[in-house]
């Protein structure tokens, strides 16, 4: 029986930003760039990242099987559903679940893992 093959991107010592398995790519939580921007900001530059990383799997955000985002604050709820909303393809609002968690970085404000068919 021959195995399917793991396909990696980004591969570091640590972690890969995404695997593609059986169709489906697993991404690592997306974080922003520039984390002096508000939580509306901060959101919309990790969900560009994650149209990127999808678009490399050749996905998209219409094919996303679930999304977990973590929050550092409860405050910033509404602004992060702002950007969520704003962005999410119409008819195809996946399973989410949003968490109060610390992030690793104390400016971050959101990191968010989706998991999508490809």
């Amino acid at each position: 029986m021959s195995k399917q093959p793991i396909e990696r991107f980004d591969v570091g010592a640590r972690l890969s930003e995404m695997a593609v398995y059986g169709g489906v790519a697993y991404l690592a939580g997306q974080v922003p760039e520039d984390a002096s921007a508000d939580i509306a900001g901060q959101t919309a530059q990790v969900l560009a990242a994650i149209d990127k990383l999808l678009a490399r799997a050749g996905t998209d955000k219409s094919r996303i099987l679930r999304a977990q985002i973590y929050l550092a604050d409860r405050a910033d709820f509404p602004g992060m559903n702002a950007a969520w909303d704003a962005w999410v393809a119409a008819g195809h609002a996946p399973p989410r679940a949003t968490v109060i968690a610390g992030l690793a970085r104390p400016e971050w404000k959101v990191e968010i893992v989706v998991t999508a068919a490809v």
